[in-house]
């Protein structure tokens, strides 16, 4: 399992990339100034780090139970990251309408593709990071599953 620092390292560089690749493209895509796409991509990105981090643990804690490993497969990582991005969803959209003026529908498709790009970011960044730091036990647990 992946240590307190750790996780907290995980959280906050998946939200600074995010909010560094988001706050252009919201930007950009909805014809939102860039600064309420960065406050709604602050509070979204505050949110979302503490989500993460309890997703996460919850998610690794459930993981080594039901499969006795936190190793992820291609599959479980998809699974991860849908399950992830649906919870995030119920949080945000209320917070978007309400800041932006717009409607809960508007709000709703804005979050959907925030969501459909985390979704991607997400799977990607996470891989990277696994490859960046990857757990000891995984060396092994790999090298018992060739046998």
């Amino acid at each position: 399992m992946r240590t307190a620092a750790d996780r907290i390292r995980h959280a906050i560089s998946f939200e600074l990339i995010g909010l560094a690749l988001i706050i252009p493209i919201g930007s950009w895509v909805f014809s939102v100034p860039p600064t309420d796409i960065g406050i709604v991509g602050i509070v979204s990105a505050t949110l979302a780090t503490g989500w993460n981090y309890l997703y996460n643990l919850g998610f690794d804690h459930m993981l080594r139970r039901y499969t006795g490993t936190t190793l992820k497969t291609v599959p479980m990582r998809i699974i991860h990251a849908i399950l992830f991005e649906v919870g995030l969803l119920m949080v945000l959209m209320p917070f978007i309408a309400w800041y932006l003026g717009i409607s809960l529908w508007q709000a709703f498709v804005m979050d959907v593709a925030f969501a459909l790009f985390y979704l991607v970011y997400a799977f990607i960044f996470n891989w990277a990071y696994d490859r960046l730091f990857p757990l000891p036990e995984w060396q092994t647990e790999k090298a018992a599953a060739a046998k």
